[in-house]
C-alpha cells in the first residue's frame, strides 16, 4: 500500500478554511463591538425647546435641557447606558466661572437627568475652555496658560459636577497635576469612590476643529500646543499616562483614536488599567461626509473605525457614532 505524497510547499495549513462562512467567521471573530462599549457625547446649551444641528457634525445637536432629558430617554430605550456631558454656558469670562457655578448648565443638567435616569451614567468633561472668554483651558496671564493657577479651579469643578450628581470625572484640560489635584478634593469631601477617566494621552490634533464648533470653545488667540501633547510623540504619552496613573486615575483615556491607534496599543500592553479612547469630531465628521457624497458605505466604515479602536487595545469608546452603531448592533 503506497503512502499518500504530499507535494512540496502544499498548504497543509488553509487560514481561509475558517473564513468560508458567515457562521464560521463570526465564530472566531476576534473583536466584536458590544453597546456596553460606548460612551455618547451630548452638548447642552441654556433654553429651551432647543436643538440645534451642528453644521459641521450631521446629526449631532446642541440641546437645551428638556431635549437632553428626551435623548437620555432614546439612549435608555436602545441601550446606552453612559454619556459624556460639554456645557455651553451664555456667559463666559475670563476665569471660566460658569464651569463651577451651582446654577450652571452641567450642575442643572445633572440634577435633572440623575432625578429622572437614576440608572444612566453621567460623566462630565471637566475643563475650562468652553467658559473662558479667551478659549483656553485655564487661566491666562500674558496669553500663557498658568498651570497650577488653573489647577484650583479645575478641583472646583470637578467637585461641583460630583456634588450635583456625576458618576465620573474625565478633567480634558492637560495641565500638570490636575488628577491629583481633583482626586484630593474629591476625597476631602466624600466623593472618595467617584472615579476619574483621565485625558492622560491628549493630542494637539487638527481633528478637533467640528468640536470647537459644536462647543463654542476655539481659543481667540494662539493655539493649545503649550499643554496638549505634540501628535509626533509616543513615547510621552506614556509618560503623561503613567503620572496620570501614580495620580489617582482610574481610566486613562487617549484622543484622538483613529490617528493614535498605536498609542492605545501601547497603553494596553504597559499598563492595568482600564483604557478609553475617543473616536473625535473630525474622524466622525469625515466619514458623514465621504459618506453623504456617496464615496465609501457609511455604515461599513463606521463599524471597521469603531472595531479597530477596540482592537488597538480600548476598553470603552467615546462616539459620535454610538446610537447608529447601537441600532446596528440590535438589528443584527
Amino acid at each position: 500500500m503506497s503512502k499518500m505524497q504530499i507535494q512540496p510547499g502544499f498548504p497543509v495549513t488553509r487560514i481561509r478554511r475558517l473564513r468560508k462562512t458567515s457562521v464560521l467567521r463570526d465564530m472566531f471573530r476576534e473583536t466584536s463591538l458590544s453597546k456596553k462599549d460606548f460612551i455618547y457625547p451630548l452638548f447642552i446649551v441654556e433654553g429651551a425647546g432647543i436643538k440645534k444641528e451642528i453644521s459641521s457634525m450631521p446629526g449631532q445637536f446642541q440641546m437645551s435641557l428638556d431635549n437632553v432629558l428626551r435623548e437620555c430617554e432614546e439612549l435608555q430605550t436602545i441601550g446606552i447606558s453612559s454619556i459624556l456631558l460639554f456645557g455651553i454656558p451664555e456667559m463666559k469670562d475670563e476665569v471660566g466661572s460658569g464651569a463651577y457655578d451651582e446654577n450652571g448648565i452641567i450642575q442643572k443638567t445633572l440634577r435633572a437627568i440623575k432625578k429622572d435616569f437614576s440608572e444612566m451614567m453621567v460623566i462630565t468633561d471637566v475643563c475650562l475652555c468652553e467658559y473662558t472668554s479667551h478659549g483656553h483651558c485655564g487661566v491666562v496671564e500674558n496669553e500663557y496658560v498658568q498651570n497650577d493657577k488653573t489647577l484650583e479651579l479645575l478641583a472646583k469643578e470637578a467637585l461641583s459636577h460630583a456634588q450635583n450628581g456625576a458618576d465620573m470625572i474625565a478633567p480634558s484640560d492637560m495641565m500638570d497635576g490636575r488628577v491629583g489635584a481633583i482626586r484630593q478634593v474629591l476625597d476631602a469631601n466624600g466623593f472618595d469612590e467617584t472615579p476619574i477617566m483621565a485625558y492622560s494621552a491628549k493630542f494637539s490634533s487638527a481633528f478637533y476643529g467640528p468640536f470647537r464648533e459644536a462647543a463654542e470653545s476655539a481659543p481667540q488667540f494662539s493655539d493649545r500646543k503649550s499643554y496638549q501633547m505634540d501628535y509626533g510623540n509616543s513615547d510621552e504619552a506614556l509618560r503623561e499616562i503613567a503620572l496620570d496613573i501614580q495620580e489617582g486615575a482610574d481610566i486613562v483615556m487617549v484622543k484622538p483614536a483613529l490617528s493614535y491607534l498605536d498609542v492605545i496599543q501601547r497603553t494596553k500592553e504597559n499598563f492595568n488599567i482600564p483604557i478609553a479612547a475617543y473616536n473625535v469630531s473630525g474622524e466622525y465628521s469625515m466619514i458623514k461626509a465621504a459618506a453623504m457624497r456617496g464615496w465609501i458605505d457609511g455604515e461599513k466604515v463606521m463599524v471597521e473605525v469603531l472595531t479597530a479602536i477596540k482592537r488597538a487595545g480600548a476598553d470603552v469608546i467615546i462616539t459620535y457614532f454610538a446610537k447608529e452603531a447601537s441600532k446596528l448592533i440590535s438589528k443584527e
